[in-house]
Parts: C-alpha cells; sequence; structure tokens
C-alpha cells in the first residue's frame, strides 16, 4: 500500500513538473537568452497584409500622419512567429507598431530609438515600468486611444535626443538592437517568474527520481 501512495505521490509531482515547464520554460530561456529572439522583416507597406481587426486603429495611426512602413517577425527561442505592422511618423521621429496581444486582441506601442543608445517605448497597455535617466523609459497607458497615447509619448521624449533611420529597414534595425541591448533588462523583469516556475519543475522531477532511488 506504501508502495501504491509513494507512486502516486510521484506521478502527481511529475505531471506538476511537466505543466510547470510546458507554461514556463520558454519563458526562462527567453530570460537567460533574451537576445536570441529573432527579427526578421516579412512584407513592405504597399503588401502588409493587415488583419481586419488592426483597421480601426491604423485608420487613426494614418490620421495622426503615421505612414505605413510594412511588417516584420519576431521568433522568440520555443515559441511561434508573431507578426508585428510597423508605422512611422518621421517628422516626430516615432515608430508605431501593432500587434496581438495574449488574448490575441490588437494592441498598440509607440518606440523611439534614443542617441547614441536608448529607446523611448509607451504601450497602450499595461506594460511594467522602467526608466534608466537619459537612456531608457518604458511604460503603459492602458487603454488609452491612439491619440492620447501617442501625445504622452512625445512628452515623455521631452529633453532627450531620438536618432534612427525611419524607415522600414530602420523600425526592423531597432528592434533587432533593442532585444541586444537596453531591452535585456526588461525582458528579465518580464520573464523572472517564468525562470523561477522553471527551476521548481526541475527540483519537483529531481526530488521524484531521487526519492525513488533511495527507495
Amino acid at each position: 500500500m506504501n508502495v501504491l501512495v509513494h507512486l502516486a505521490t510521484a506521478l502527481t509531482g511529475l505531471a506538476l513538473a511537466v505543466m510547470l515547464l510546458v507554461l514556463n520554460f520558454w519563458r526562462a530561456i527567453l530570460y537567460l537568452f533574451p537576445a536570441r529572439v529573432r527579427v526578421e522583416p516579412d512584407a513592405p507597406g504597399d503588401q502588409m497584409n493587415l488583419p481586419e481587426d488592426f483597421e480601426p486603429v491604423a485608420q487613426q495611426l494614418q490620421a495622426l500622419g503615421f505612414i505605413p512602413l510594412g511588417s516584420h517577425e519576431e521568433k522568440p527561442p520555443l515559441r511561434r512567429t508573431s507578426l508585428s505592422y510597423d508605422y512611422a511618423h518621421p517628422a516626430e521621429r516615432v515608430f508605431a507598431t501593432l500587434h496581438r496581444g495574449p488574448d490575441a486582441s490588437p494592441r498598440l506601442y509607440f518606440l523611439t530609438p534614443l542617441a547614441p543608445e536608448g529607446f523611448v517605448i509607451t504601450a497602450g497597455y499595461r506594460r511594467p515600468g522602467l526608466d534608466i535617466p537619459g537612456r531608457y523609459r518604458s511604460g503603459g497607458l492602458p487603454d488609452a486611444s491612439p491619440e492620447r497615447l501617442f501625445r504622452a509619448h512625445l512628452r515623455r521624449l521631452e529633453g532627450l535626443s531620438p536618432m534612427g533611420d525611419f524607415t522600414w529597414e530602420g523600425r526592423v534595425e531597432a528592434g533587432r538592437s533593442w532585444y541586444r541591448g537596453l531591452g535585456q533588462k526588461e525582458i528579465r523583469k518580464q520573464n523572472l517568474t517564468g525562470l523561477l516556475w522553471t527551476v521548481a519543475a526541475l527540483a519537483l522531477v529531481a526530488s521524484a527520481f531521487l526519492g525513488g532511488r533511495a527507495r
């Protein structure tokens, strides 16, 4: 009877560990290797296949003076490729990017590279706030309209030095630069919990095997 109880306990622990690994292992990999996110161009602006539910936000962006640049792919390790749809306002030196959130709804954020190396990011959804004076500002205004979000982004640029090539190629390179550099701090902040759950899952697996050998 004790053997059956121990076996049931071990199997329950293994099942929990597997579930935790499925949910969190990719986050642990992203925490450890954020620069491995692959950013590649997808289609230029005149061939961009914008989803129908993105159209209302895209129209509001164009009314604000943004022009379509194109779409790009982002491929984290162990995850599917996601598509982002990019716009630019060269006069204000701002990129706008539309993409799908975890709930599949359209999301919008504005991005401006800074000289010599830095970024300002203002998102229309919950995003952890991070401020490195003169180099990095990131945060969100959940459910803000594109116009309100744009004005907030411009205010956050005051006193800083925007830089960059506000073309499709420039947007793709900005994405790569973010993953290689200052974006890594934010990625690790977002995925620390995933790393901790992965460690806990591996500890459960080790405990189940070592416990079985001890018996």
